[in-house]
């Protein structure tokens, strides 16, 4: 299965998305938000798929939001005009995420920008090409972080590590996310997607509802954590998205 956005593949009950923007280093646009949570809600309730895997197309994993929109978005919000369901495929892909009852594999197969780190956080397994970079732009773009990262990162990462990440904006390498904890392993670039294939074979060979219980009781006790993070990052964002220099700030990145 394929569209023009994300490439779907189920194989030995894995299924397999890749982020299919390559033009746009893979950026979320609002199709492919809506994609990815529909892959994610179909494979949900497939009895055929146990694992999820996701990775991006060519040498980037996703640089995040399209900025593009969300210069739009951050245009609306200081002229104070509506912006309607702009947006919507953001909170509907972090819904599902936060729901997801199967285990979540990612293969980082090269940078990582904004959710392309912060999304990590959402994953049971996360592997990264030797010489992948991850970063976490908010502050950099004079808005707030996301996806829950304000308290998944600090669980993930530890405090310090989260908040170098979070407030200064720095790169983080691959093998200081292994360090950190936000990775279990890098591999080399040409064998990522087979490495991390298998594992996820491994795990979906295993009996599906021990699977779903498993991760129920790994995940359960931080769900309402993540979503009042969530909620808190909303309001924020949106504060900030009405400062007049948000659309400048977030423009500045397309240079």
């Amino acid at each position: 299965m394929t569209n023009d956005v994300l490439r779907i593949e189920d194989r030995e009950r894995v299924r397999t998305l890749v982020f299919n923007r390559p033009e746009a280093a893979n950026a979320f646009n609002e199709t492919l938000y809506l994609a990815v949570a529909d892959a994610l809600t179909e494979a949900a309730t497939d009895d055929q798929i146990s694992v999820v895997l996701l990775t991006g197309t060519g040498r980037t994993f996703t640089a995040g939001t399209d900025l593009k929109e969300m210069a739009d978005i951050a245009r609306a919000h200081a002229a104070g005009e509506p912006v309607g369901d702009a947006g919507k495929g953001f909170t509907t892909l972090m819904d599902v995420l936060v729901d997801f009852p199967k285990p979540l594999v990612a293969a980082v197969n090269g940078t990582g920008v904004g959710l392309g780190l912060t999304i990590l956080a959402h994953c049971d397994l996360v592997l990264l090409a030797e010489g992948a970079r991850l970063l976490a732009p908010f502050t950099t773009m004079g808005v707030a972080p996301e996806a829950g990262s304000s308290y998944l990162l600090p669980l993930r990462m530890g405090h310090q590590r989260a908040a170098l990440a979070l407030l200064a904006g720095e790169w983080i390498t691959a093998e200081e996310a292994v360090a950190s904890g936000l990775a279990l392993r890098t591999c080399p670039p040409d064998t990522l997607l087979d490495t991390a294939h298998e594992l996820a074979r491994q795990i979906a060979a295993k009996p599906l509802r021990s699977l779903l219980a498993t991760k129920r009781l790994v995940t359960e006790a931080h769900r309402d954590g993540v979503r009042r993070a969530m909620e808190r990052e909303s309001a924020a964002f949106d504060a900030l998205l009405r400062d007049a220099s948000a659309a400048d700030n977030v423009l500045s990145r397309l240079d």
